[in-house]
């Protein structure tokens, strides 16, 4: 096509700095998500949170990423109105990356933990219906998305709040914590171990089975998680029957040795959050620039799934940890500080909450922000203290940048894209 002969460089090297752009925005904002417990509970500073962070996520978005994405991000859209007009398409993509890495970064300045998801498809229904009207977009997908932030935040602030319940009637609530910790945190670590397990097989190594190049069966994955879990609960056993407490010491010595068991599991929980993360997110900022590139490349075909170029992913993956390195620790402390108090064994239960929601919600087909899970987890461990132990101003804050997420990526997806039209057609 003559407008790929003109503008195919130009276009690419754009879709480039706008895809980093986003995946900037992602470690921002996301990627904070799954250190702020850590950080907040002081389990971890800042710079071990953002080294860990950084390692694992650029791990989980390079290693396990996927070599194949579909050329429109979550079925939001249907690509067959923009085959006559391919450059409506990559024009629309370019505006989308723009939008969604512009409100991330507006939203990661204010402290605002809102979905990278929900950003970009907001921007990718913009741009669609503007381009070429309202029958291009998945209304049903749509709504589910919306129905999302209900149900996601409420299933993970439950199990939130009967992990920690559990965890002050089996320990802190009893004579002896440390003995009692000795006993009961191997079984919690066993759970960790095998929900951990199961979202780094489901959610972090998806793309790699669906590539071919790893088969797991859903009974082999369960299969593994048992042993996984076996495992860490076998070392964890060996590890706490270590801890050495004077007979004398007083509840809060107790309280403090049993905080630090707490304080190894949420690290290990973390990481492997991030790594899930890095392996699932890294496509909000890689999947539009996959599609750019697969159409330039093609001179103007679309076809039902684009090939990654070699250069994408580490593009996605070196954004994401730029991201955090740089301006994430405000949305940090929103999830650590602002919602409510953390401590390492609160921090742990809301972690792990978060990643079985996310086995949950990969199991059933539940459209899930990794954001609102985590927060909803939050909300769940404070609320097991009373509603007086919940910040409200910024918990009204948080649901309000949620709401406004995807229109306000509609919206200026579609400002962004009138202008490249302007300058490009």
């Amino acid at each position: 096509m003559e407008f790929f002969d003109h503008y195919a460089l130009t276009l690419l090297i754009f879709a480039a700095i706008v895809g980093f752009f986003m995946a900037w925005g992602i470690g921002a904002n996301d990627v904070a998500n799954a250190m702020g417990t850590s950080v907040g509970s002081k389990a971890l500073t800042i710079k071990q949170a953002i080294l860990i962070a950084a390692i694992f996520e650029f791990a989980g978005a390079y290693l396990a990423g996927g070599e194949v994405t579909s050329t429109i991000r979550k079925g939001i859209i249907s690509s067959e109105p923009f085959v006559p007009h391919p450059e409506l398409l990559v024009l629309g993509m370019i505006a989308a990356l723009l939008a969604a890495g512009t409100w991330l970064a507006i939203a990661s300045a204010k402290g605002w933990p809102v979905s990278t998801t929900h950003s970009i498809v907001g921007a990718i229904i913009g741009f669609a219906v503007v381009g070429v009207g309202m029958d291009a977009v998945s209304w049903g997908k749509v709504g589910g998305i919306v129905g999302s932030w209900i149900v996601t935040p409420a299933i993970s602030g439950v199990i939130a709040y009967l992990i920690f319940m559990s965890a002050q009637k089996l320990i802190f609530d009893t004579d002896n914590p440390v003995q009692n910790a000795k006993k009961y945190v191997p079984f919690y670590m066993a759970l960790a171990g095998f929900v951990l397990a199961l979202v780094t097989i489901k959610k972090g190594l998806k793309h790699i089975v669906k590539d071919g190049n790893l088969d797991i069966s859903n009974a082999e994955a369960y299969l593994y998680a048992v042993i996984v879990a076996i495992g860490v609960a076998l070392i964890g056993a060996f590890f706490t029957r270590r801890v050495k407490i004077e007979a004398s010491a007083d509840k809060e010595m107790h309280f403090n040795n049993v905080e630090k068991i707490f304080a190894v599991l949420m690290v290990v929980t973390a990481c492997c959050m991030a790594f899930a993360h890095g392996s699932n997110d890294v496509a909000n900022a890689i999947g539009p620039l996959a599609a750019i590139q697969s159409v330039i490349a093609n001179d103007g075909v679309i076809v039902p799934k684009a090939q990654l170029a070699w250069w994408i992913l580490p593009l996605g993956g070196i954004g994401i940890v730029a991201g955090l390195a740089l301006f994430g620790s405000r949305v940090m402390a929103t999830i650590g500080k602002g919602i409510t108090h953390l401590t390492p064994s609160r921090g742990f239960a809301a972690e792990l909450a978060a990643a079985t929601t996310v086995v949950v919600a990969s199991g059933t087909g539940l459209p899930i922000s990794t954001t609102q899970t985590l927060v909803g987890a939050v909300l769940g461990v404070g609320m097991a203290r009373g509603i007086a132990a919940l910040n409200l101003g910024v918990v009204r804050s948080i649901v309000i940048s949620w709401v406004v997420t995807l229109p306000i990526g509609a919206l200026l997806s579609i400002i962004f894209f009138v202008i490249l039209e302007a300058i490009f057609i």
